[in-house]
């Protein structure tokens, strides 16, 4: 580790603990199941699904929805390089969001003195919400915090969850019933709104935090087979 890591992770560490940061919260509490959509190229509609389940999505996730007759989701994840970012996966994100809603869109990682750029930039590709939330870096690091019990200082993409496991860990934080994934698979590769094909980060990460939610009896569902037979999740069967 050279010296500008080490100083990285002294300072992220002591800020931590001096802002004592709380997680981001969702308007009001969930009362019923929360589907978390990722936009693994394989989803499928919970059993039962209708108007008691909540519906949070993660950044092109979005598009999956529509075959469920979902016009916009309660809840929207988003990374701030989807905004303005000149990759192939920031273009394509905006390009199936244009024109669409949501209720409460959180951003992460945008800077909280910079919301007047955000909402432009929201605005170009016409991409509205009820309520806007800027997430900083100590405020996701609370969520795996409080709900694991992990400490991360992501440092590096392996130490970090991806959105779709943040957004997991922001439904059983606010407290969800039950927590249902689909669309979320860190073996997959690709995305469901695209055909690029491209590879995902976080891999491990994901699969240790998904590890200990199963074992500490955290409510963790999913509602594709294939994630229940390779990662051990229990298939939602409507219960």
């Amino acid at each position: 580790m050279g010296f500008s890591d080490t100083r990285k992770r002294l300072y992220r560490s002591l800020k931590y603990r001096l802002i004592r940061p709380t997680p981001p919260t969702a308007p009001s509490r969930f009362a019923g199941p929360v589907v978390v959509v990722g936009s693994a190229p394989t989803s499928h509609k919970p059993a039962g699904f209708d108007d008691t389940f909540s519906v949070v999505t993660v950044n092109g996730s979005q598009s999956v929805i529509a075959a469920w007759g979902v016009d916009a989701p309660d809840v929207t994840m988003m990374m701030f390089n989807q905004v303005e970012g000149t990759t192939t996966n920031a273009i394509e994100v905006r390009r199936v969001l244009r024109g669409g809603k949501t209720g409460t869109l959180y951003v992460l990682l945008w800077r909280k003195n910079d919301r007047e750029r955000l909402e432009k930039g929201l605005q170009a590709f016409d991409y509205k919400y009820d309520r806007l939330q800027i997430v900083d870096r100590y405020e996701r690091m609370a969520l795996l915090d409080r709900v694991v019990g992990m400490r991360s200082l992501e440092m590096d993409a392996d130490s970090k969850c991806s959105n779709g496991m943040n957004a997991v860990l922001f439904a059983l934080y606010n407290g969800a019933p039950a927590v249902i994934i689909t669309g979320i698979n860190p073996n997959s590769a690709g995305h469901a709104y695209n055909k690029v094909g491209l590879s995902r980060l976080h891999v491990q990460m994901d699969k240790m935090v998904l590890d200990k939610l199963i074992e500490a009896g955290r409510p963790i569902f999913t509602a594709d087979p294939h994630v229940a037979e390779e990662l051990g999740i229990a298939l939602w069967t409507g219960q």
